[in-house]
């Protein structure tokens, strides 16, 4: 989720980017409705084109995971987009209630912070531990078993030509990235 986080940081902020210079937006408050409007569906479309595609987002695809339908069929636009407006569940309604009481102060950290643990705890109730966004969208979170074999083919020319270079390095073989750099033994 860290990883997710840092990677949708940039999509964000060029969003942002482009939102503000294209509407001159010169103060924060200006247009905040609408930049988060735009910010809503800027994620949207990155988390639905990704898990259309290849069933996984950058970071998905970091830790081996795919999102794929119940039926075990590539997730389509229709579903994607009802997972992407089911997974704000996680923070939206804890929001709302710290909206809708007025709270302040430590309390609006702790109503999102108790809504998101609800909702984490309620895959424990799921037969299949899935997610509530998950199970209500018809989509399901599966590993992705072993290396593809393009992955495999890369990792084993990566390792041979590990091997190679620290082979010639043994021996005392000068590589052409070592030959120009100045230096005299």
């Amino acid at each position: 989720m860290v990883y997710e986080a840092m990677l949708l940081f940039g999509v964000l902020f060029i969003a942002t980017w482009l939102f503000s210079t294209l509407l001159q937006q010169r103060h924060a408050l200006y247009l905040r409705d609408a930049l988060q409007d735009w910010l809503f569906v800027v994620l949207g479309v990155y988390f639905c084109w990704f898990w259309t595609h290849s069933g996984q987002t950058l970071a998905m695809k970091t830790w081996r995971i795919r999102v794929i339908g119940r039926d075990g069929l590539p997730v389509g636009w229709r579903r994607a987009l009802v997972r992407y407006l089911l997974a704000w569940g996680w923070f939206l309604p804890g929001l709302g209630l710290a909206r809708l009481i007025g709270a302040q102060g430590w309390m609006l950290l702790l109503l999102p912070a108790l809504n998101f643990a609800v909702w984490a705890a309620a895959a424990l109730l799921d037969r299949d531990r899935q997610f509530l966004h998950d199970r209500l969208a018809g989509t399901r979170v599966v590993l992705k078993p072993g290396l593809d074999k393009k992955d495999a083919k890369a990792a084993a020319e990566d390792a041979s030509e590990f091997r190679a270079t620290r082979a010639s390095r043994a021996s005392g073989t000068s590589h052409s990235a070592d030959a120009g750099d100045g230096r005299q033994s």
